[in-house]
C-alpha cells in the first residue's frame, strides 16, 4: 500500500477550513498535516511540513492564494498546489495558473472529486473543474495559434518528445515508465529537463507547449 498523500489545508473561513478536514480525517490515502487561515501562516507550515499538496483557497487577508502558489512553486517546486475557489471566471483561474497552481476545484464539488483531484496533483496531473478547464483548454488552443516561436521545442529529444506528449496526455511518471520500458527516476529526469527547456514550472504549460508541437490535439 502506497503512502497517503501529505496535504496542508489554507483556507481563511474556519468552518470551510474544518469541514474541509473532517472531510478528509481517517482516509487511509490522505492525511493533512497543518493547516492555516491566510497565506503567510500557510506558506510558514508548507515549509516546515514539505506536504506533496496544498489546498489553497485565493482570497485570503494579507498573502492572497495567488502569491502565496508563486511563492511555494519557487521555493518548493516538488510540493504541488491545488486552488479550491468558488470563482470560475477567468480574472481568477489565469493568474492561479500562471503562478503554477496544477489544478483548480470549484467548491461545490464533492469529496470524491476533491481527493481525485489531490491525487492527480501529488503524482504531478493536472485537475480542473469543467468550467476551468474550458478556460485554460481556450487559452491552450489560442497559444497554438499564435505562432509562438518553436525554437525551444526543437531541443528536445525524440525520448523527450515522447514523455511529453505522454504527460500532456494525463500519464503519471509511473505510467510513463511502465509504457517506454524505463525506470520512474529517468522518467522524472525527462521532465525536469523538459520544464527547464520550455521555461515551465507546470503542467498546464507542459499541455501548451504539446499543443504547439503538434504532439497532441487542442480538441483532446
Amino acid at each position: 500500500m502506497s503512502d497517503p498523500v501529505r496535504v496542508v489545508l489554507v483556507e481563511d473561513h474556519t468552518i470551510v477550513r474544518e469541514g474541509l478536514r473532517a472531510l478528509l480525517d481517517g482516509r487511509a490515502d490522505v492525511t493533512v498535516v497543518a493547516e492555516a487561515d491566510n497565506g503567510q501562516d500557510g506558506l510558514a507550515a508548507v515549509k516546515q511540513h514539505r506536504p506533496d499538496v496544498v489546498v489553497m483557497d485565493l482570497n485570503m487577508p494579507g498573502l492572497n492564494g495567488v502569491d502565496a502558489t508563486k511563492a511555494i512553486r519557487e521555493s518548493l517546486p516538488d510540493t504541488h498546489v491545488l486552488i479550491l475557489s468558488m470563482y470560475s471566471t477567468e480574472e481568477h483561474v489565469r493568474p492561479a495558473i500562471r503562478a503554477g497552481a496544477e489544478g483548480y476545484l470549484l467548491k461545490g464539488s464533492g469529496l470524491s472529486d476533491l481527493v481525485a483531484a489531490i491525487k492527480a496533483v501529488a503524482s504531478g496531473n493536472a485537475f480542473f473543474s469543467p468550467q476551468v478547464a474550458k478556460i485554460v483548454l481556450d487559452d491552450s488552443r489560442k497559444a497554438a495559434k499564435s505562432g509562438v516561436n518553436e525554437r525551444a521545442g526543437s531541443e528536445l529529444t525524440p525520448r523527450e518528445r515522447q514523455v511529453l506528449k505522454l504527460v500532456a496526455e494525463g500519464r503519471s511518471s509511473p505510467e510513463i515508465a511502465k509504457d517506454l520500458d524505463l525506470s520512474v527516476k529517468t522518467v522524472e529526469g525527462h521532465r525536469g529537463r523538459i520544464m527547464a527547456k520550455l521555461d515551465t514550472k507546470n503542467v498546464a504549460g507542459l499541455v501548451r507547449h504539446a499543443i504547439r508541437l503538434g504532439l497532441v490535439s487542442a480538441d483532446m
